[in-house]
């Protein structure tokens, strides 16, 4: 009588290796190809991966490569005695703490939700969802623990898309509008107004949105939110250029470093009242405009001035 297969989840793979203790580079390059796969060590030598088709052909490859360096390798598939033998080798793939780590770092960054500077908690996240994914790849046996890690990162996600894109979450100038992933309309030519505006609405308003610049005599598209010339949705004020006017519209003139570009801008567009820091501005938009061969090109160049002004002028509220 034919025996039947054991079950998939409990068959193992075991490479027993020899490397030439001459070449360290190759050495080195088997155990980081060993490490990436996520092989676990049960003894020096002997390296274990749960028997699938894609550890198999890592293992397969990396046999081939062992033995073309003058080294040994012997692929042997492992089938445990015992659900405890079983249990022992699973424990060696555990990735709980990994994400336990994660879990608590992701968590600490509440403290800083309304104090610290949401781009700078954004990027941390960004860091620790690739680490969510390193260590997803090589999870072999997801848990109750990972769907936490999961769940808590894309909670703080959410929660910092608020902090970064109110206006997405607000009325955006009617009622129950969003303005979300829209085109964005302009004319020619762009200076400070117009290119503070376009930055304003990709960085806070609508990240994933589209600017568009329009000659003079072009109509704005039906379906775009036209900005910064007369007759457009969002145009100056008796008092305000249309950054000002932006700014009151979507709720983020309380932002104190919004309120001082608003300045910077205001008097490029309006020669009032000076600001000490509009001359340097203008200087960088002049060298901007000069190396840029096109309405797109410039207004890239003038967002990391805008962006250098933000993380200068932005300070975190006091608790």
């Amino acid at each position: 009588m034919t025996k039947p297969n054991p079950p998939a989840d409990s068959r193992w793979l075991a490479l027993v290796a020899g490397l030439p203790t001459e070449d360290a580079a190759a050495r080195m390059r088997v155990l980081r190809t060993l490490e990436s796969l996520g092989a676990a060590v049960m003894r020096e030598g002997v390296y274990l991966l749960p028997d699938s088709a894609a550890c198999r052909q890592g293992l397969e490859r990396l046999a081939e490569y062992i033995v073309k360096g003058a080294g040994t390798a012997q692929l042997l598939q492992v089938l445990p005695l015992s659900e405890a033998q079983q249990q022992a080798l699973r424990s060696l793939f555990d990735r709980s703490a990994r994400y336990a780590e994660l879990i608590k770092v992701v968590e600490s960054l509440k403290v800083g939700f309304g104090i610290s500077e949401p781009s700078a908690i954004s990027r941390v996240l960004h860091k620790q969802r690739r680490e969510f994914e390193a260590i997803g790849a090589l999870d072999f046996f997801p848990s109750e623990i990972q769907e936490r890690a999961k769940g808590a990162l894309a909670a703080a996600e959410a929660a910092v898309h608020k902090l970064l894109f109110p206006v997405q979450y607000r009325a955006g100038g009617e009622p129950g509008e969003r303005l979300v992933r829209r085109i964005w309309a302009t004319r020619r030519p762009p200076w400070a107004d117009r290119l503070a505006c376009a930055w304003l609405i990709r960085r806070f308003v609508d990240p994933e949105g589209s600017v568009v610049w329009l000659d003079k005599a072009q109509t704005c598209p039906a379906d775009s939110v036209g900005f910064a010339f007369g007759g457009a949705r969002f145009a100056n004020s008796a008092t305000q250029v249309t950054f000002e006017v932006m700014l009151q519209q979507f709720g983020l003139a309380g932002n104190a470093a919004l309120a001082k570009i608003g300045g910077i801008v205001h008097f490029l567009e309006a020669r009032d009242t000076p600001v000490p820091e509009a001359a340097g501005v203008q200087t960088l938009l002049l060298g901007a405009a000069r190396r840029s061969s096109n309405d797109d090109e410039l207004l890239g160049e003038a967002e990391k001035t805008f962006d250098l002004l933000y993380e200068a002028y932005f300070e975190a509220p006091r608790g």
